[in-house]
């Protein structure tokens, strides 16, 4: 089976219809789902996710966005990695060593350390931080 990393921009950006991405994050999902990728993505992802959807659709989308993850994670669609010290240590290190991109989060630099300690090369965003540090973004 192939895996992806799934970033913030796109779990918002499919929860979201009036997204400028929607279209584009529902076309690659399919896409995706078809071709039997499963989704990797971390809490830390999951946090600024829930919290995005809350602050610019509501409550109850936020909510339904869980539920959605919950589910996707008991039929083995979605695979949670939780923040280790291990590494936040090396997100550390990559945000110190990345200082050309003034506004890169931190939780960037921790999905770069999970996608470079389980050797993922492919990652669902549109966020160019991810292809600079020479990962393949889709869409």
């Amino acid at each position: 089976m192939q895996e992806i990393f799934i970033d913030t921009w796109a779990w918002c950006a499919l929860v979201n219809k009036r997204d400028s991405g929607h279209k584009a994050a529902q076309r690659t999902n399919k896409d995706l789902v078809n071709q039997g990728y499963l989704y990797i993505t971390s809490n830390f992802i999951l946090d600024e996710s829930y919290t995005l959807i809350r602050s610019r659709i509501g409550y109850r989308a936020a909510v339904e966005f869980g539920k959605k993850i919950k589910k996707s994670v008991e039929l083995e669609a979605v695979k949670i990695i939780r923040i280790t010290k291990e590494v936040q240590d090396l997100a550390w290190d990559l945000f110190v060593k990345y200082d050309d991109m003034e506004d890169l989060s931190f939780t960037d630099c921790t999905s770069f350390a999970i996608m470079k300690e389980l050797n993922l090369k492919e990652v669902f965003t549109d966020d160019d931080h991810f292809k600079h540090v020479r990962f393949i973004k889709k869409p």
